[in-house]
C-alpha cells in the first residue's frame, strides 16, 4: 500500500470513522488555450452567423425612398424642397416606381401642382407640370383682414365666398335679395400662390391682398360674378 494511503487511513481512524474510504485527489480542468482549434472553430461559426444575418436583413429591405408632400396643397402651388419629405415604400415592380419621384432624383425647376394633393401623399409625376403648362390664371383678391383666417399663407387651400353688401342691406330693409347671394363658394379649393403681409399691400384702404391660382374658365366665371354685384364682399375660408 502507498504511504499516502496509509496516512489517510490513519487520519480516518483518528477521526473515529471505521472503514471510511478516502476519495481520490481532485484534478483541475485546464482552460483551452488560444491555440486550441475548438476555440477558433467557435469564433468562425459566430462570425459567419452574424454576416449571414446582416446579408439576410439587407436583402429583405427592398423599399425605395420617394418624395411625399408635407401638407395639403392645391393646384398651382409651386413644388419646392421645403414642401416635401421622404418616405420609404415597397413597389411591386419598377413600373409603379416610375410613376413617382425617387428621393435620390433631383426635381426639375419650376414645377407646380396641376391637381390638389393631401398631406403625406406621394408626389406623382402626373400631379405636376411646368408653370407655363399649368393653364392656371393668378387672380388677385382684395379682402378685409377680418374676413381672412390669420393662418392663411402661400400654399394654403381656401374657399372664396362672395356676397353683395348692397343686396344684403336691401334685404334687411325689406327689398329683394341681391344676385350675389350664393349657396356655394364662388371659388372652391383654390390655392393661395401669394399672400403678402398686411403692411405690404393696401396700406391706405386697410384691405389685404391674396392671389389664388384658378383655371381659365373658372376665372372668367368669377370675374362675371364680381361684375354683376354692386358691392362685392369676399370672405376666405381655409381648409384645415
Amino acid at each position: 500500500m502507498r504511504p499516502g494511503a496509509l496516512q489517510n487511513e490513519g487520519v480516518s481512524r483518528d477521526l473515529g470513522i471505521p472503514g471510511a474510504s478516502v476519495p481520490p485527489p481532485a484534478t483541475r480542468v485546464a482552460r483551452p488555450g488560444w491555440r486550441d482549434p475548438r476555440l477558433w472553430v467557435g469564433v468562425l461559426l459566430l462570425t459567419g452567423s452574424v454576416v449571414a444575418g446582416a446579408r439576410l436583413l439587407a436583402g429583405a429591405d427592398d423599399t425605395v425612398a420617394v418624395w411625399a408632400v408635407v401638407d395639403d396643397r392645391g393646384p398651382g402651388s409651386a413644388v419646392t424642397g421645403a414642401d416635401l419629405t421622404t418616405t420609404r415604400v415597397r413597389f411591386a415592380d419598377d413600373t409603379d416606381l416610375g410613376r413617382y419621384f425617387a428621393a435620390d432624383e433631383e426635381l426639375p425647376d419650376g414645377l407646380v401642382l396641376t391637381r390638389g394633393v393631401g398631406a403625406g401623399e406621394l408626389l406623382a409625376r402626373s400631379a405636376v407640370g411646368a408653370a407655363e403648362d399649368a393653364r392656371l390664371l393668378q387672380v388677385p383678391l382684395e379682402v378685409d383682414p377680418n374676413r381672412v383666417p390669420p393662418q392663411v399663407e402661400t400654399g394654403s387651400v381656401v374657399d372664396v365666398w362672395v356676397t353683395d353688401a348692397a343686396g344684403a342691406r336691401g334685404a334687411r330693409t325689406g327689398g329683394s335679395a341681391g344676385p350675389g347671394e350664393r349657396a356655394a363658394p364662388a371659388l372652391s379649393e383654390v390655392t393661395v400662390v401669394a399672400a403678402p403681409d398686411d403692411d405690404d399691400t393696401f396700406a391706405v384702404t386697410g384691405a389685404r391682398q391674396l392671389v389664388v391660382a384658378v383655371a381659365d374658365d373658372v376665372a372668367a366665371e368669377f370675374e362675371r360674378l364680381l361684375g354683376s354685384l354692386q358691392e362685392p364682399v369676399l370672405r376666405i375660408l381655409q381648409h384645415s
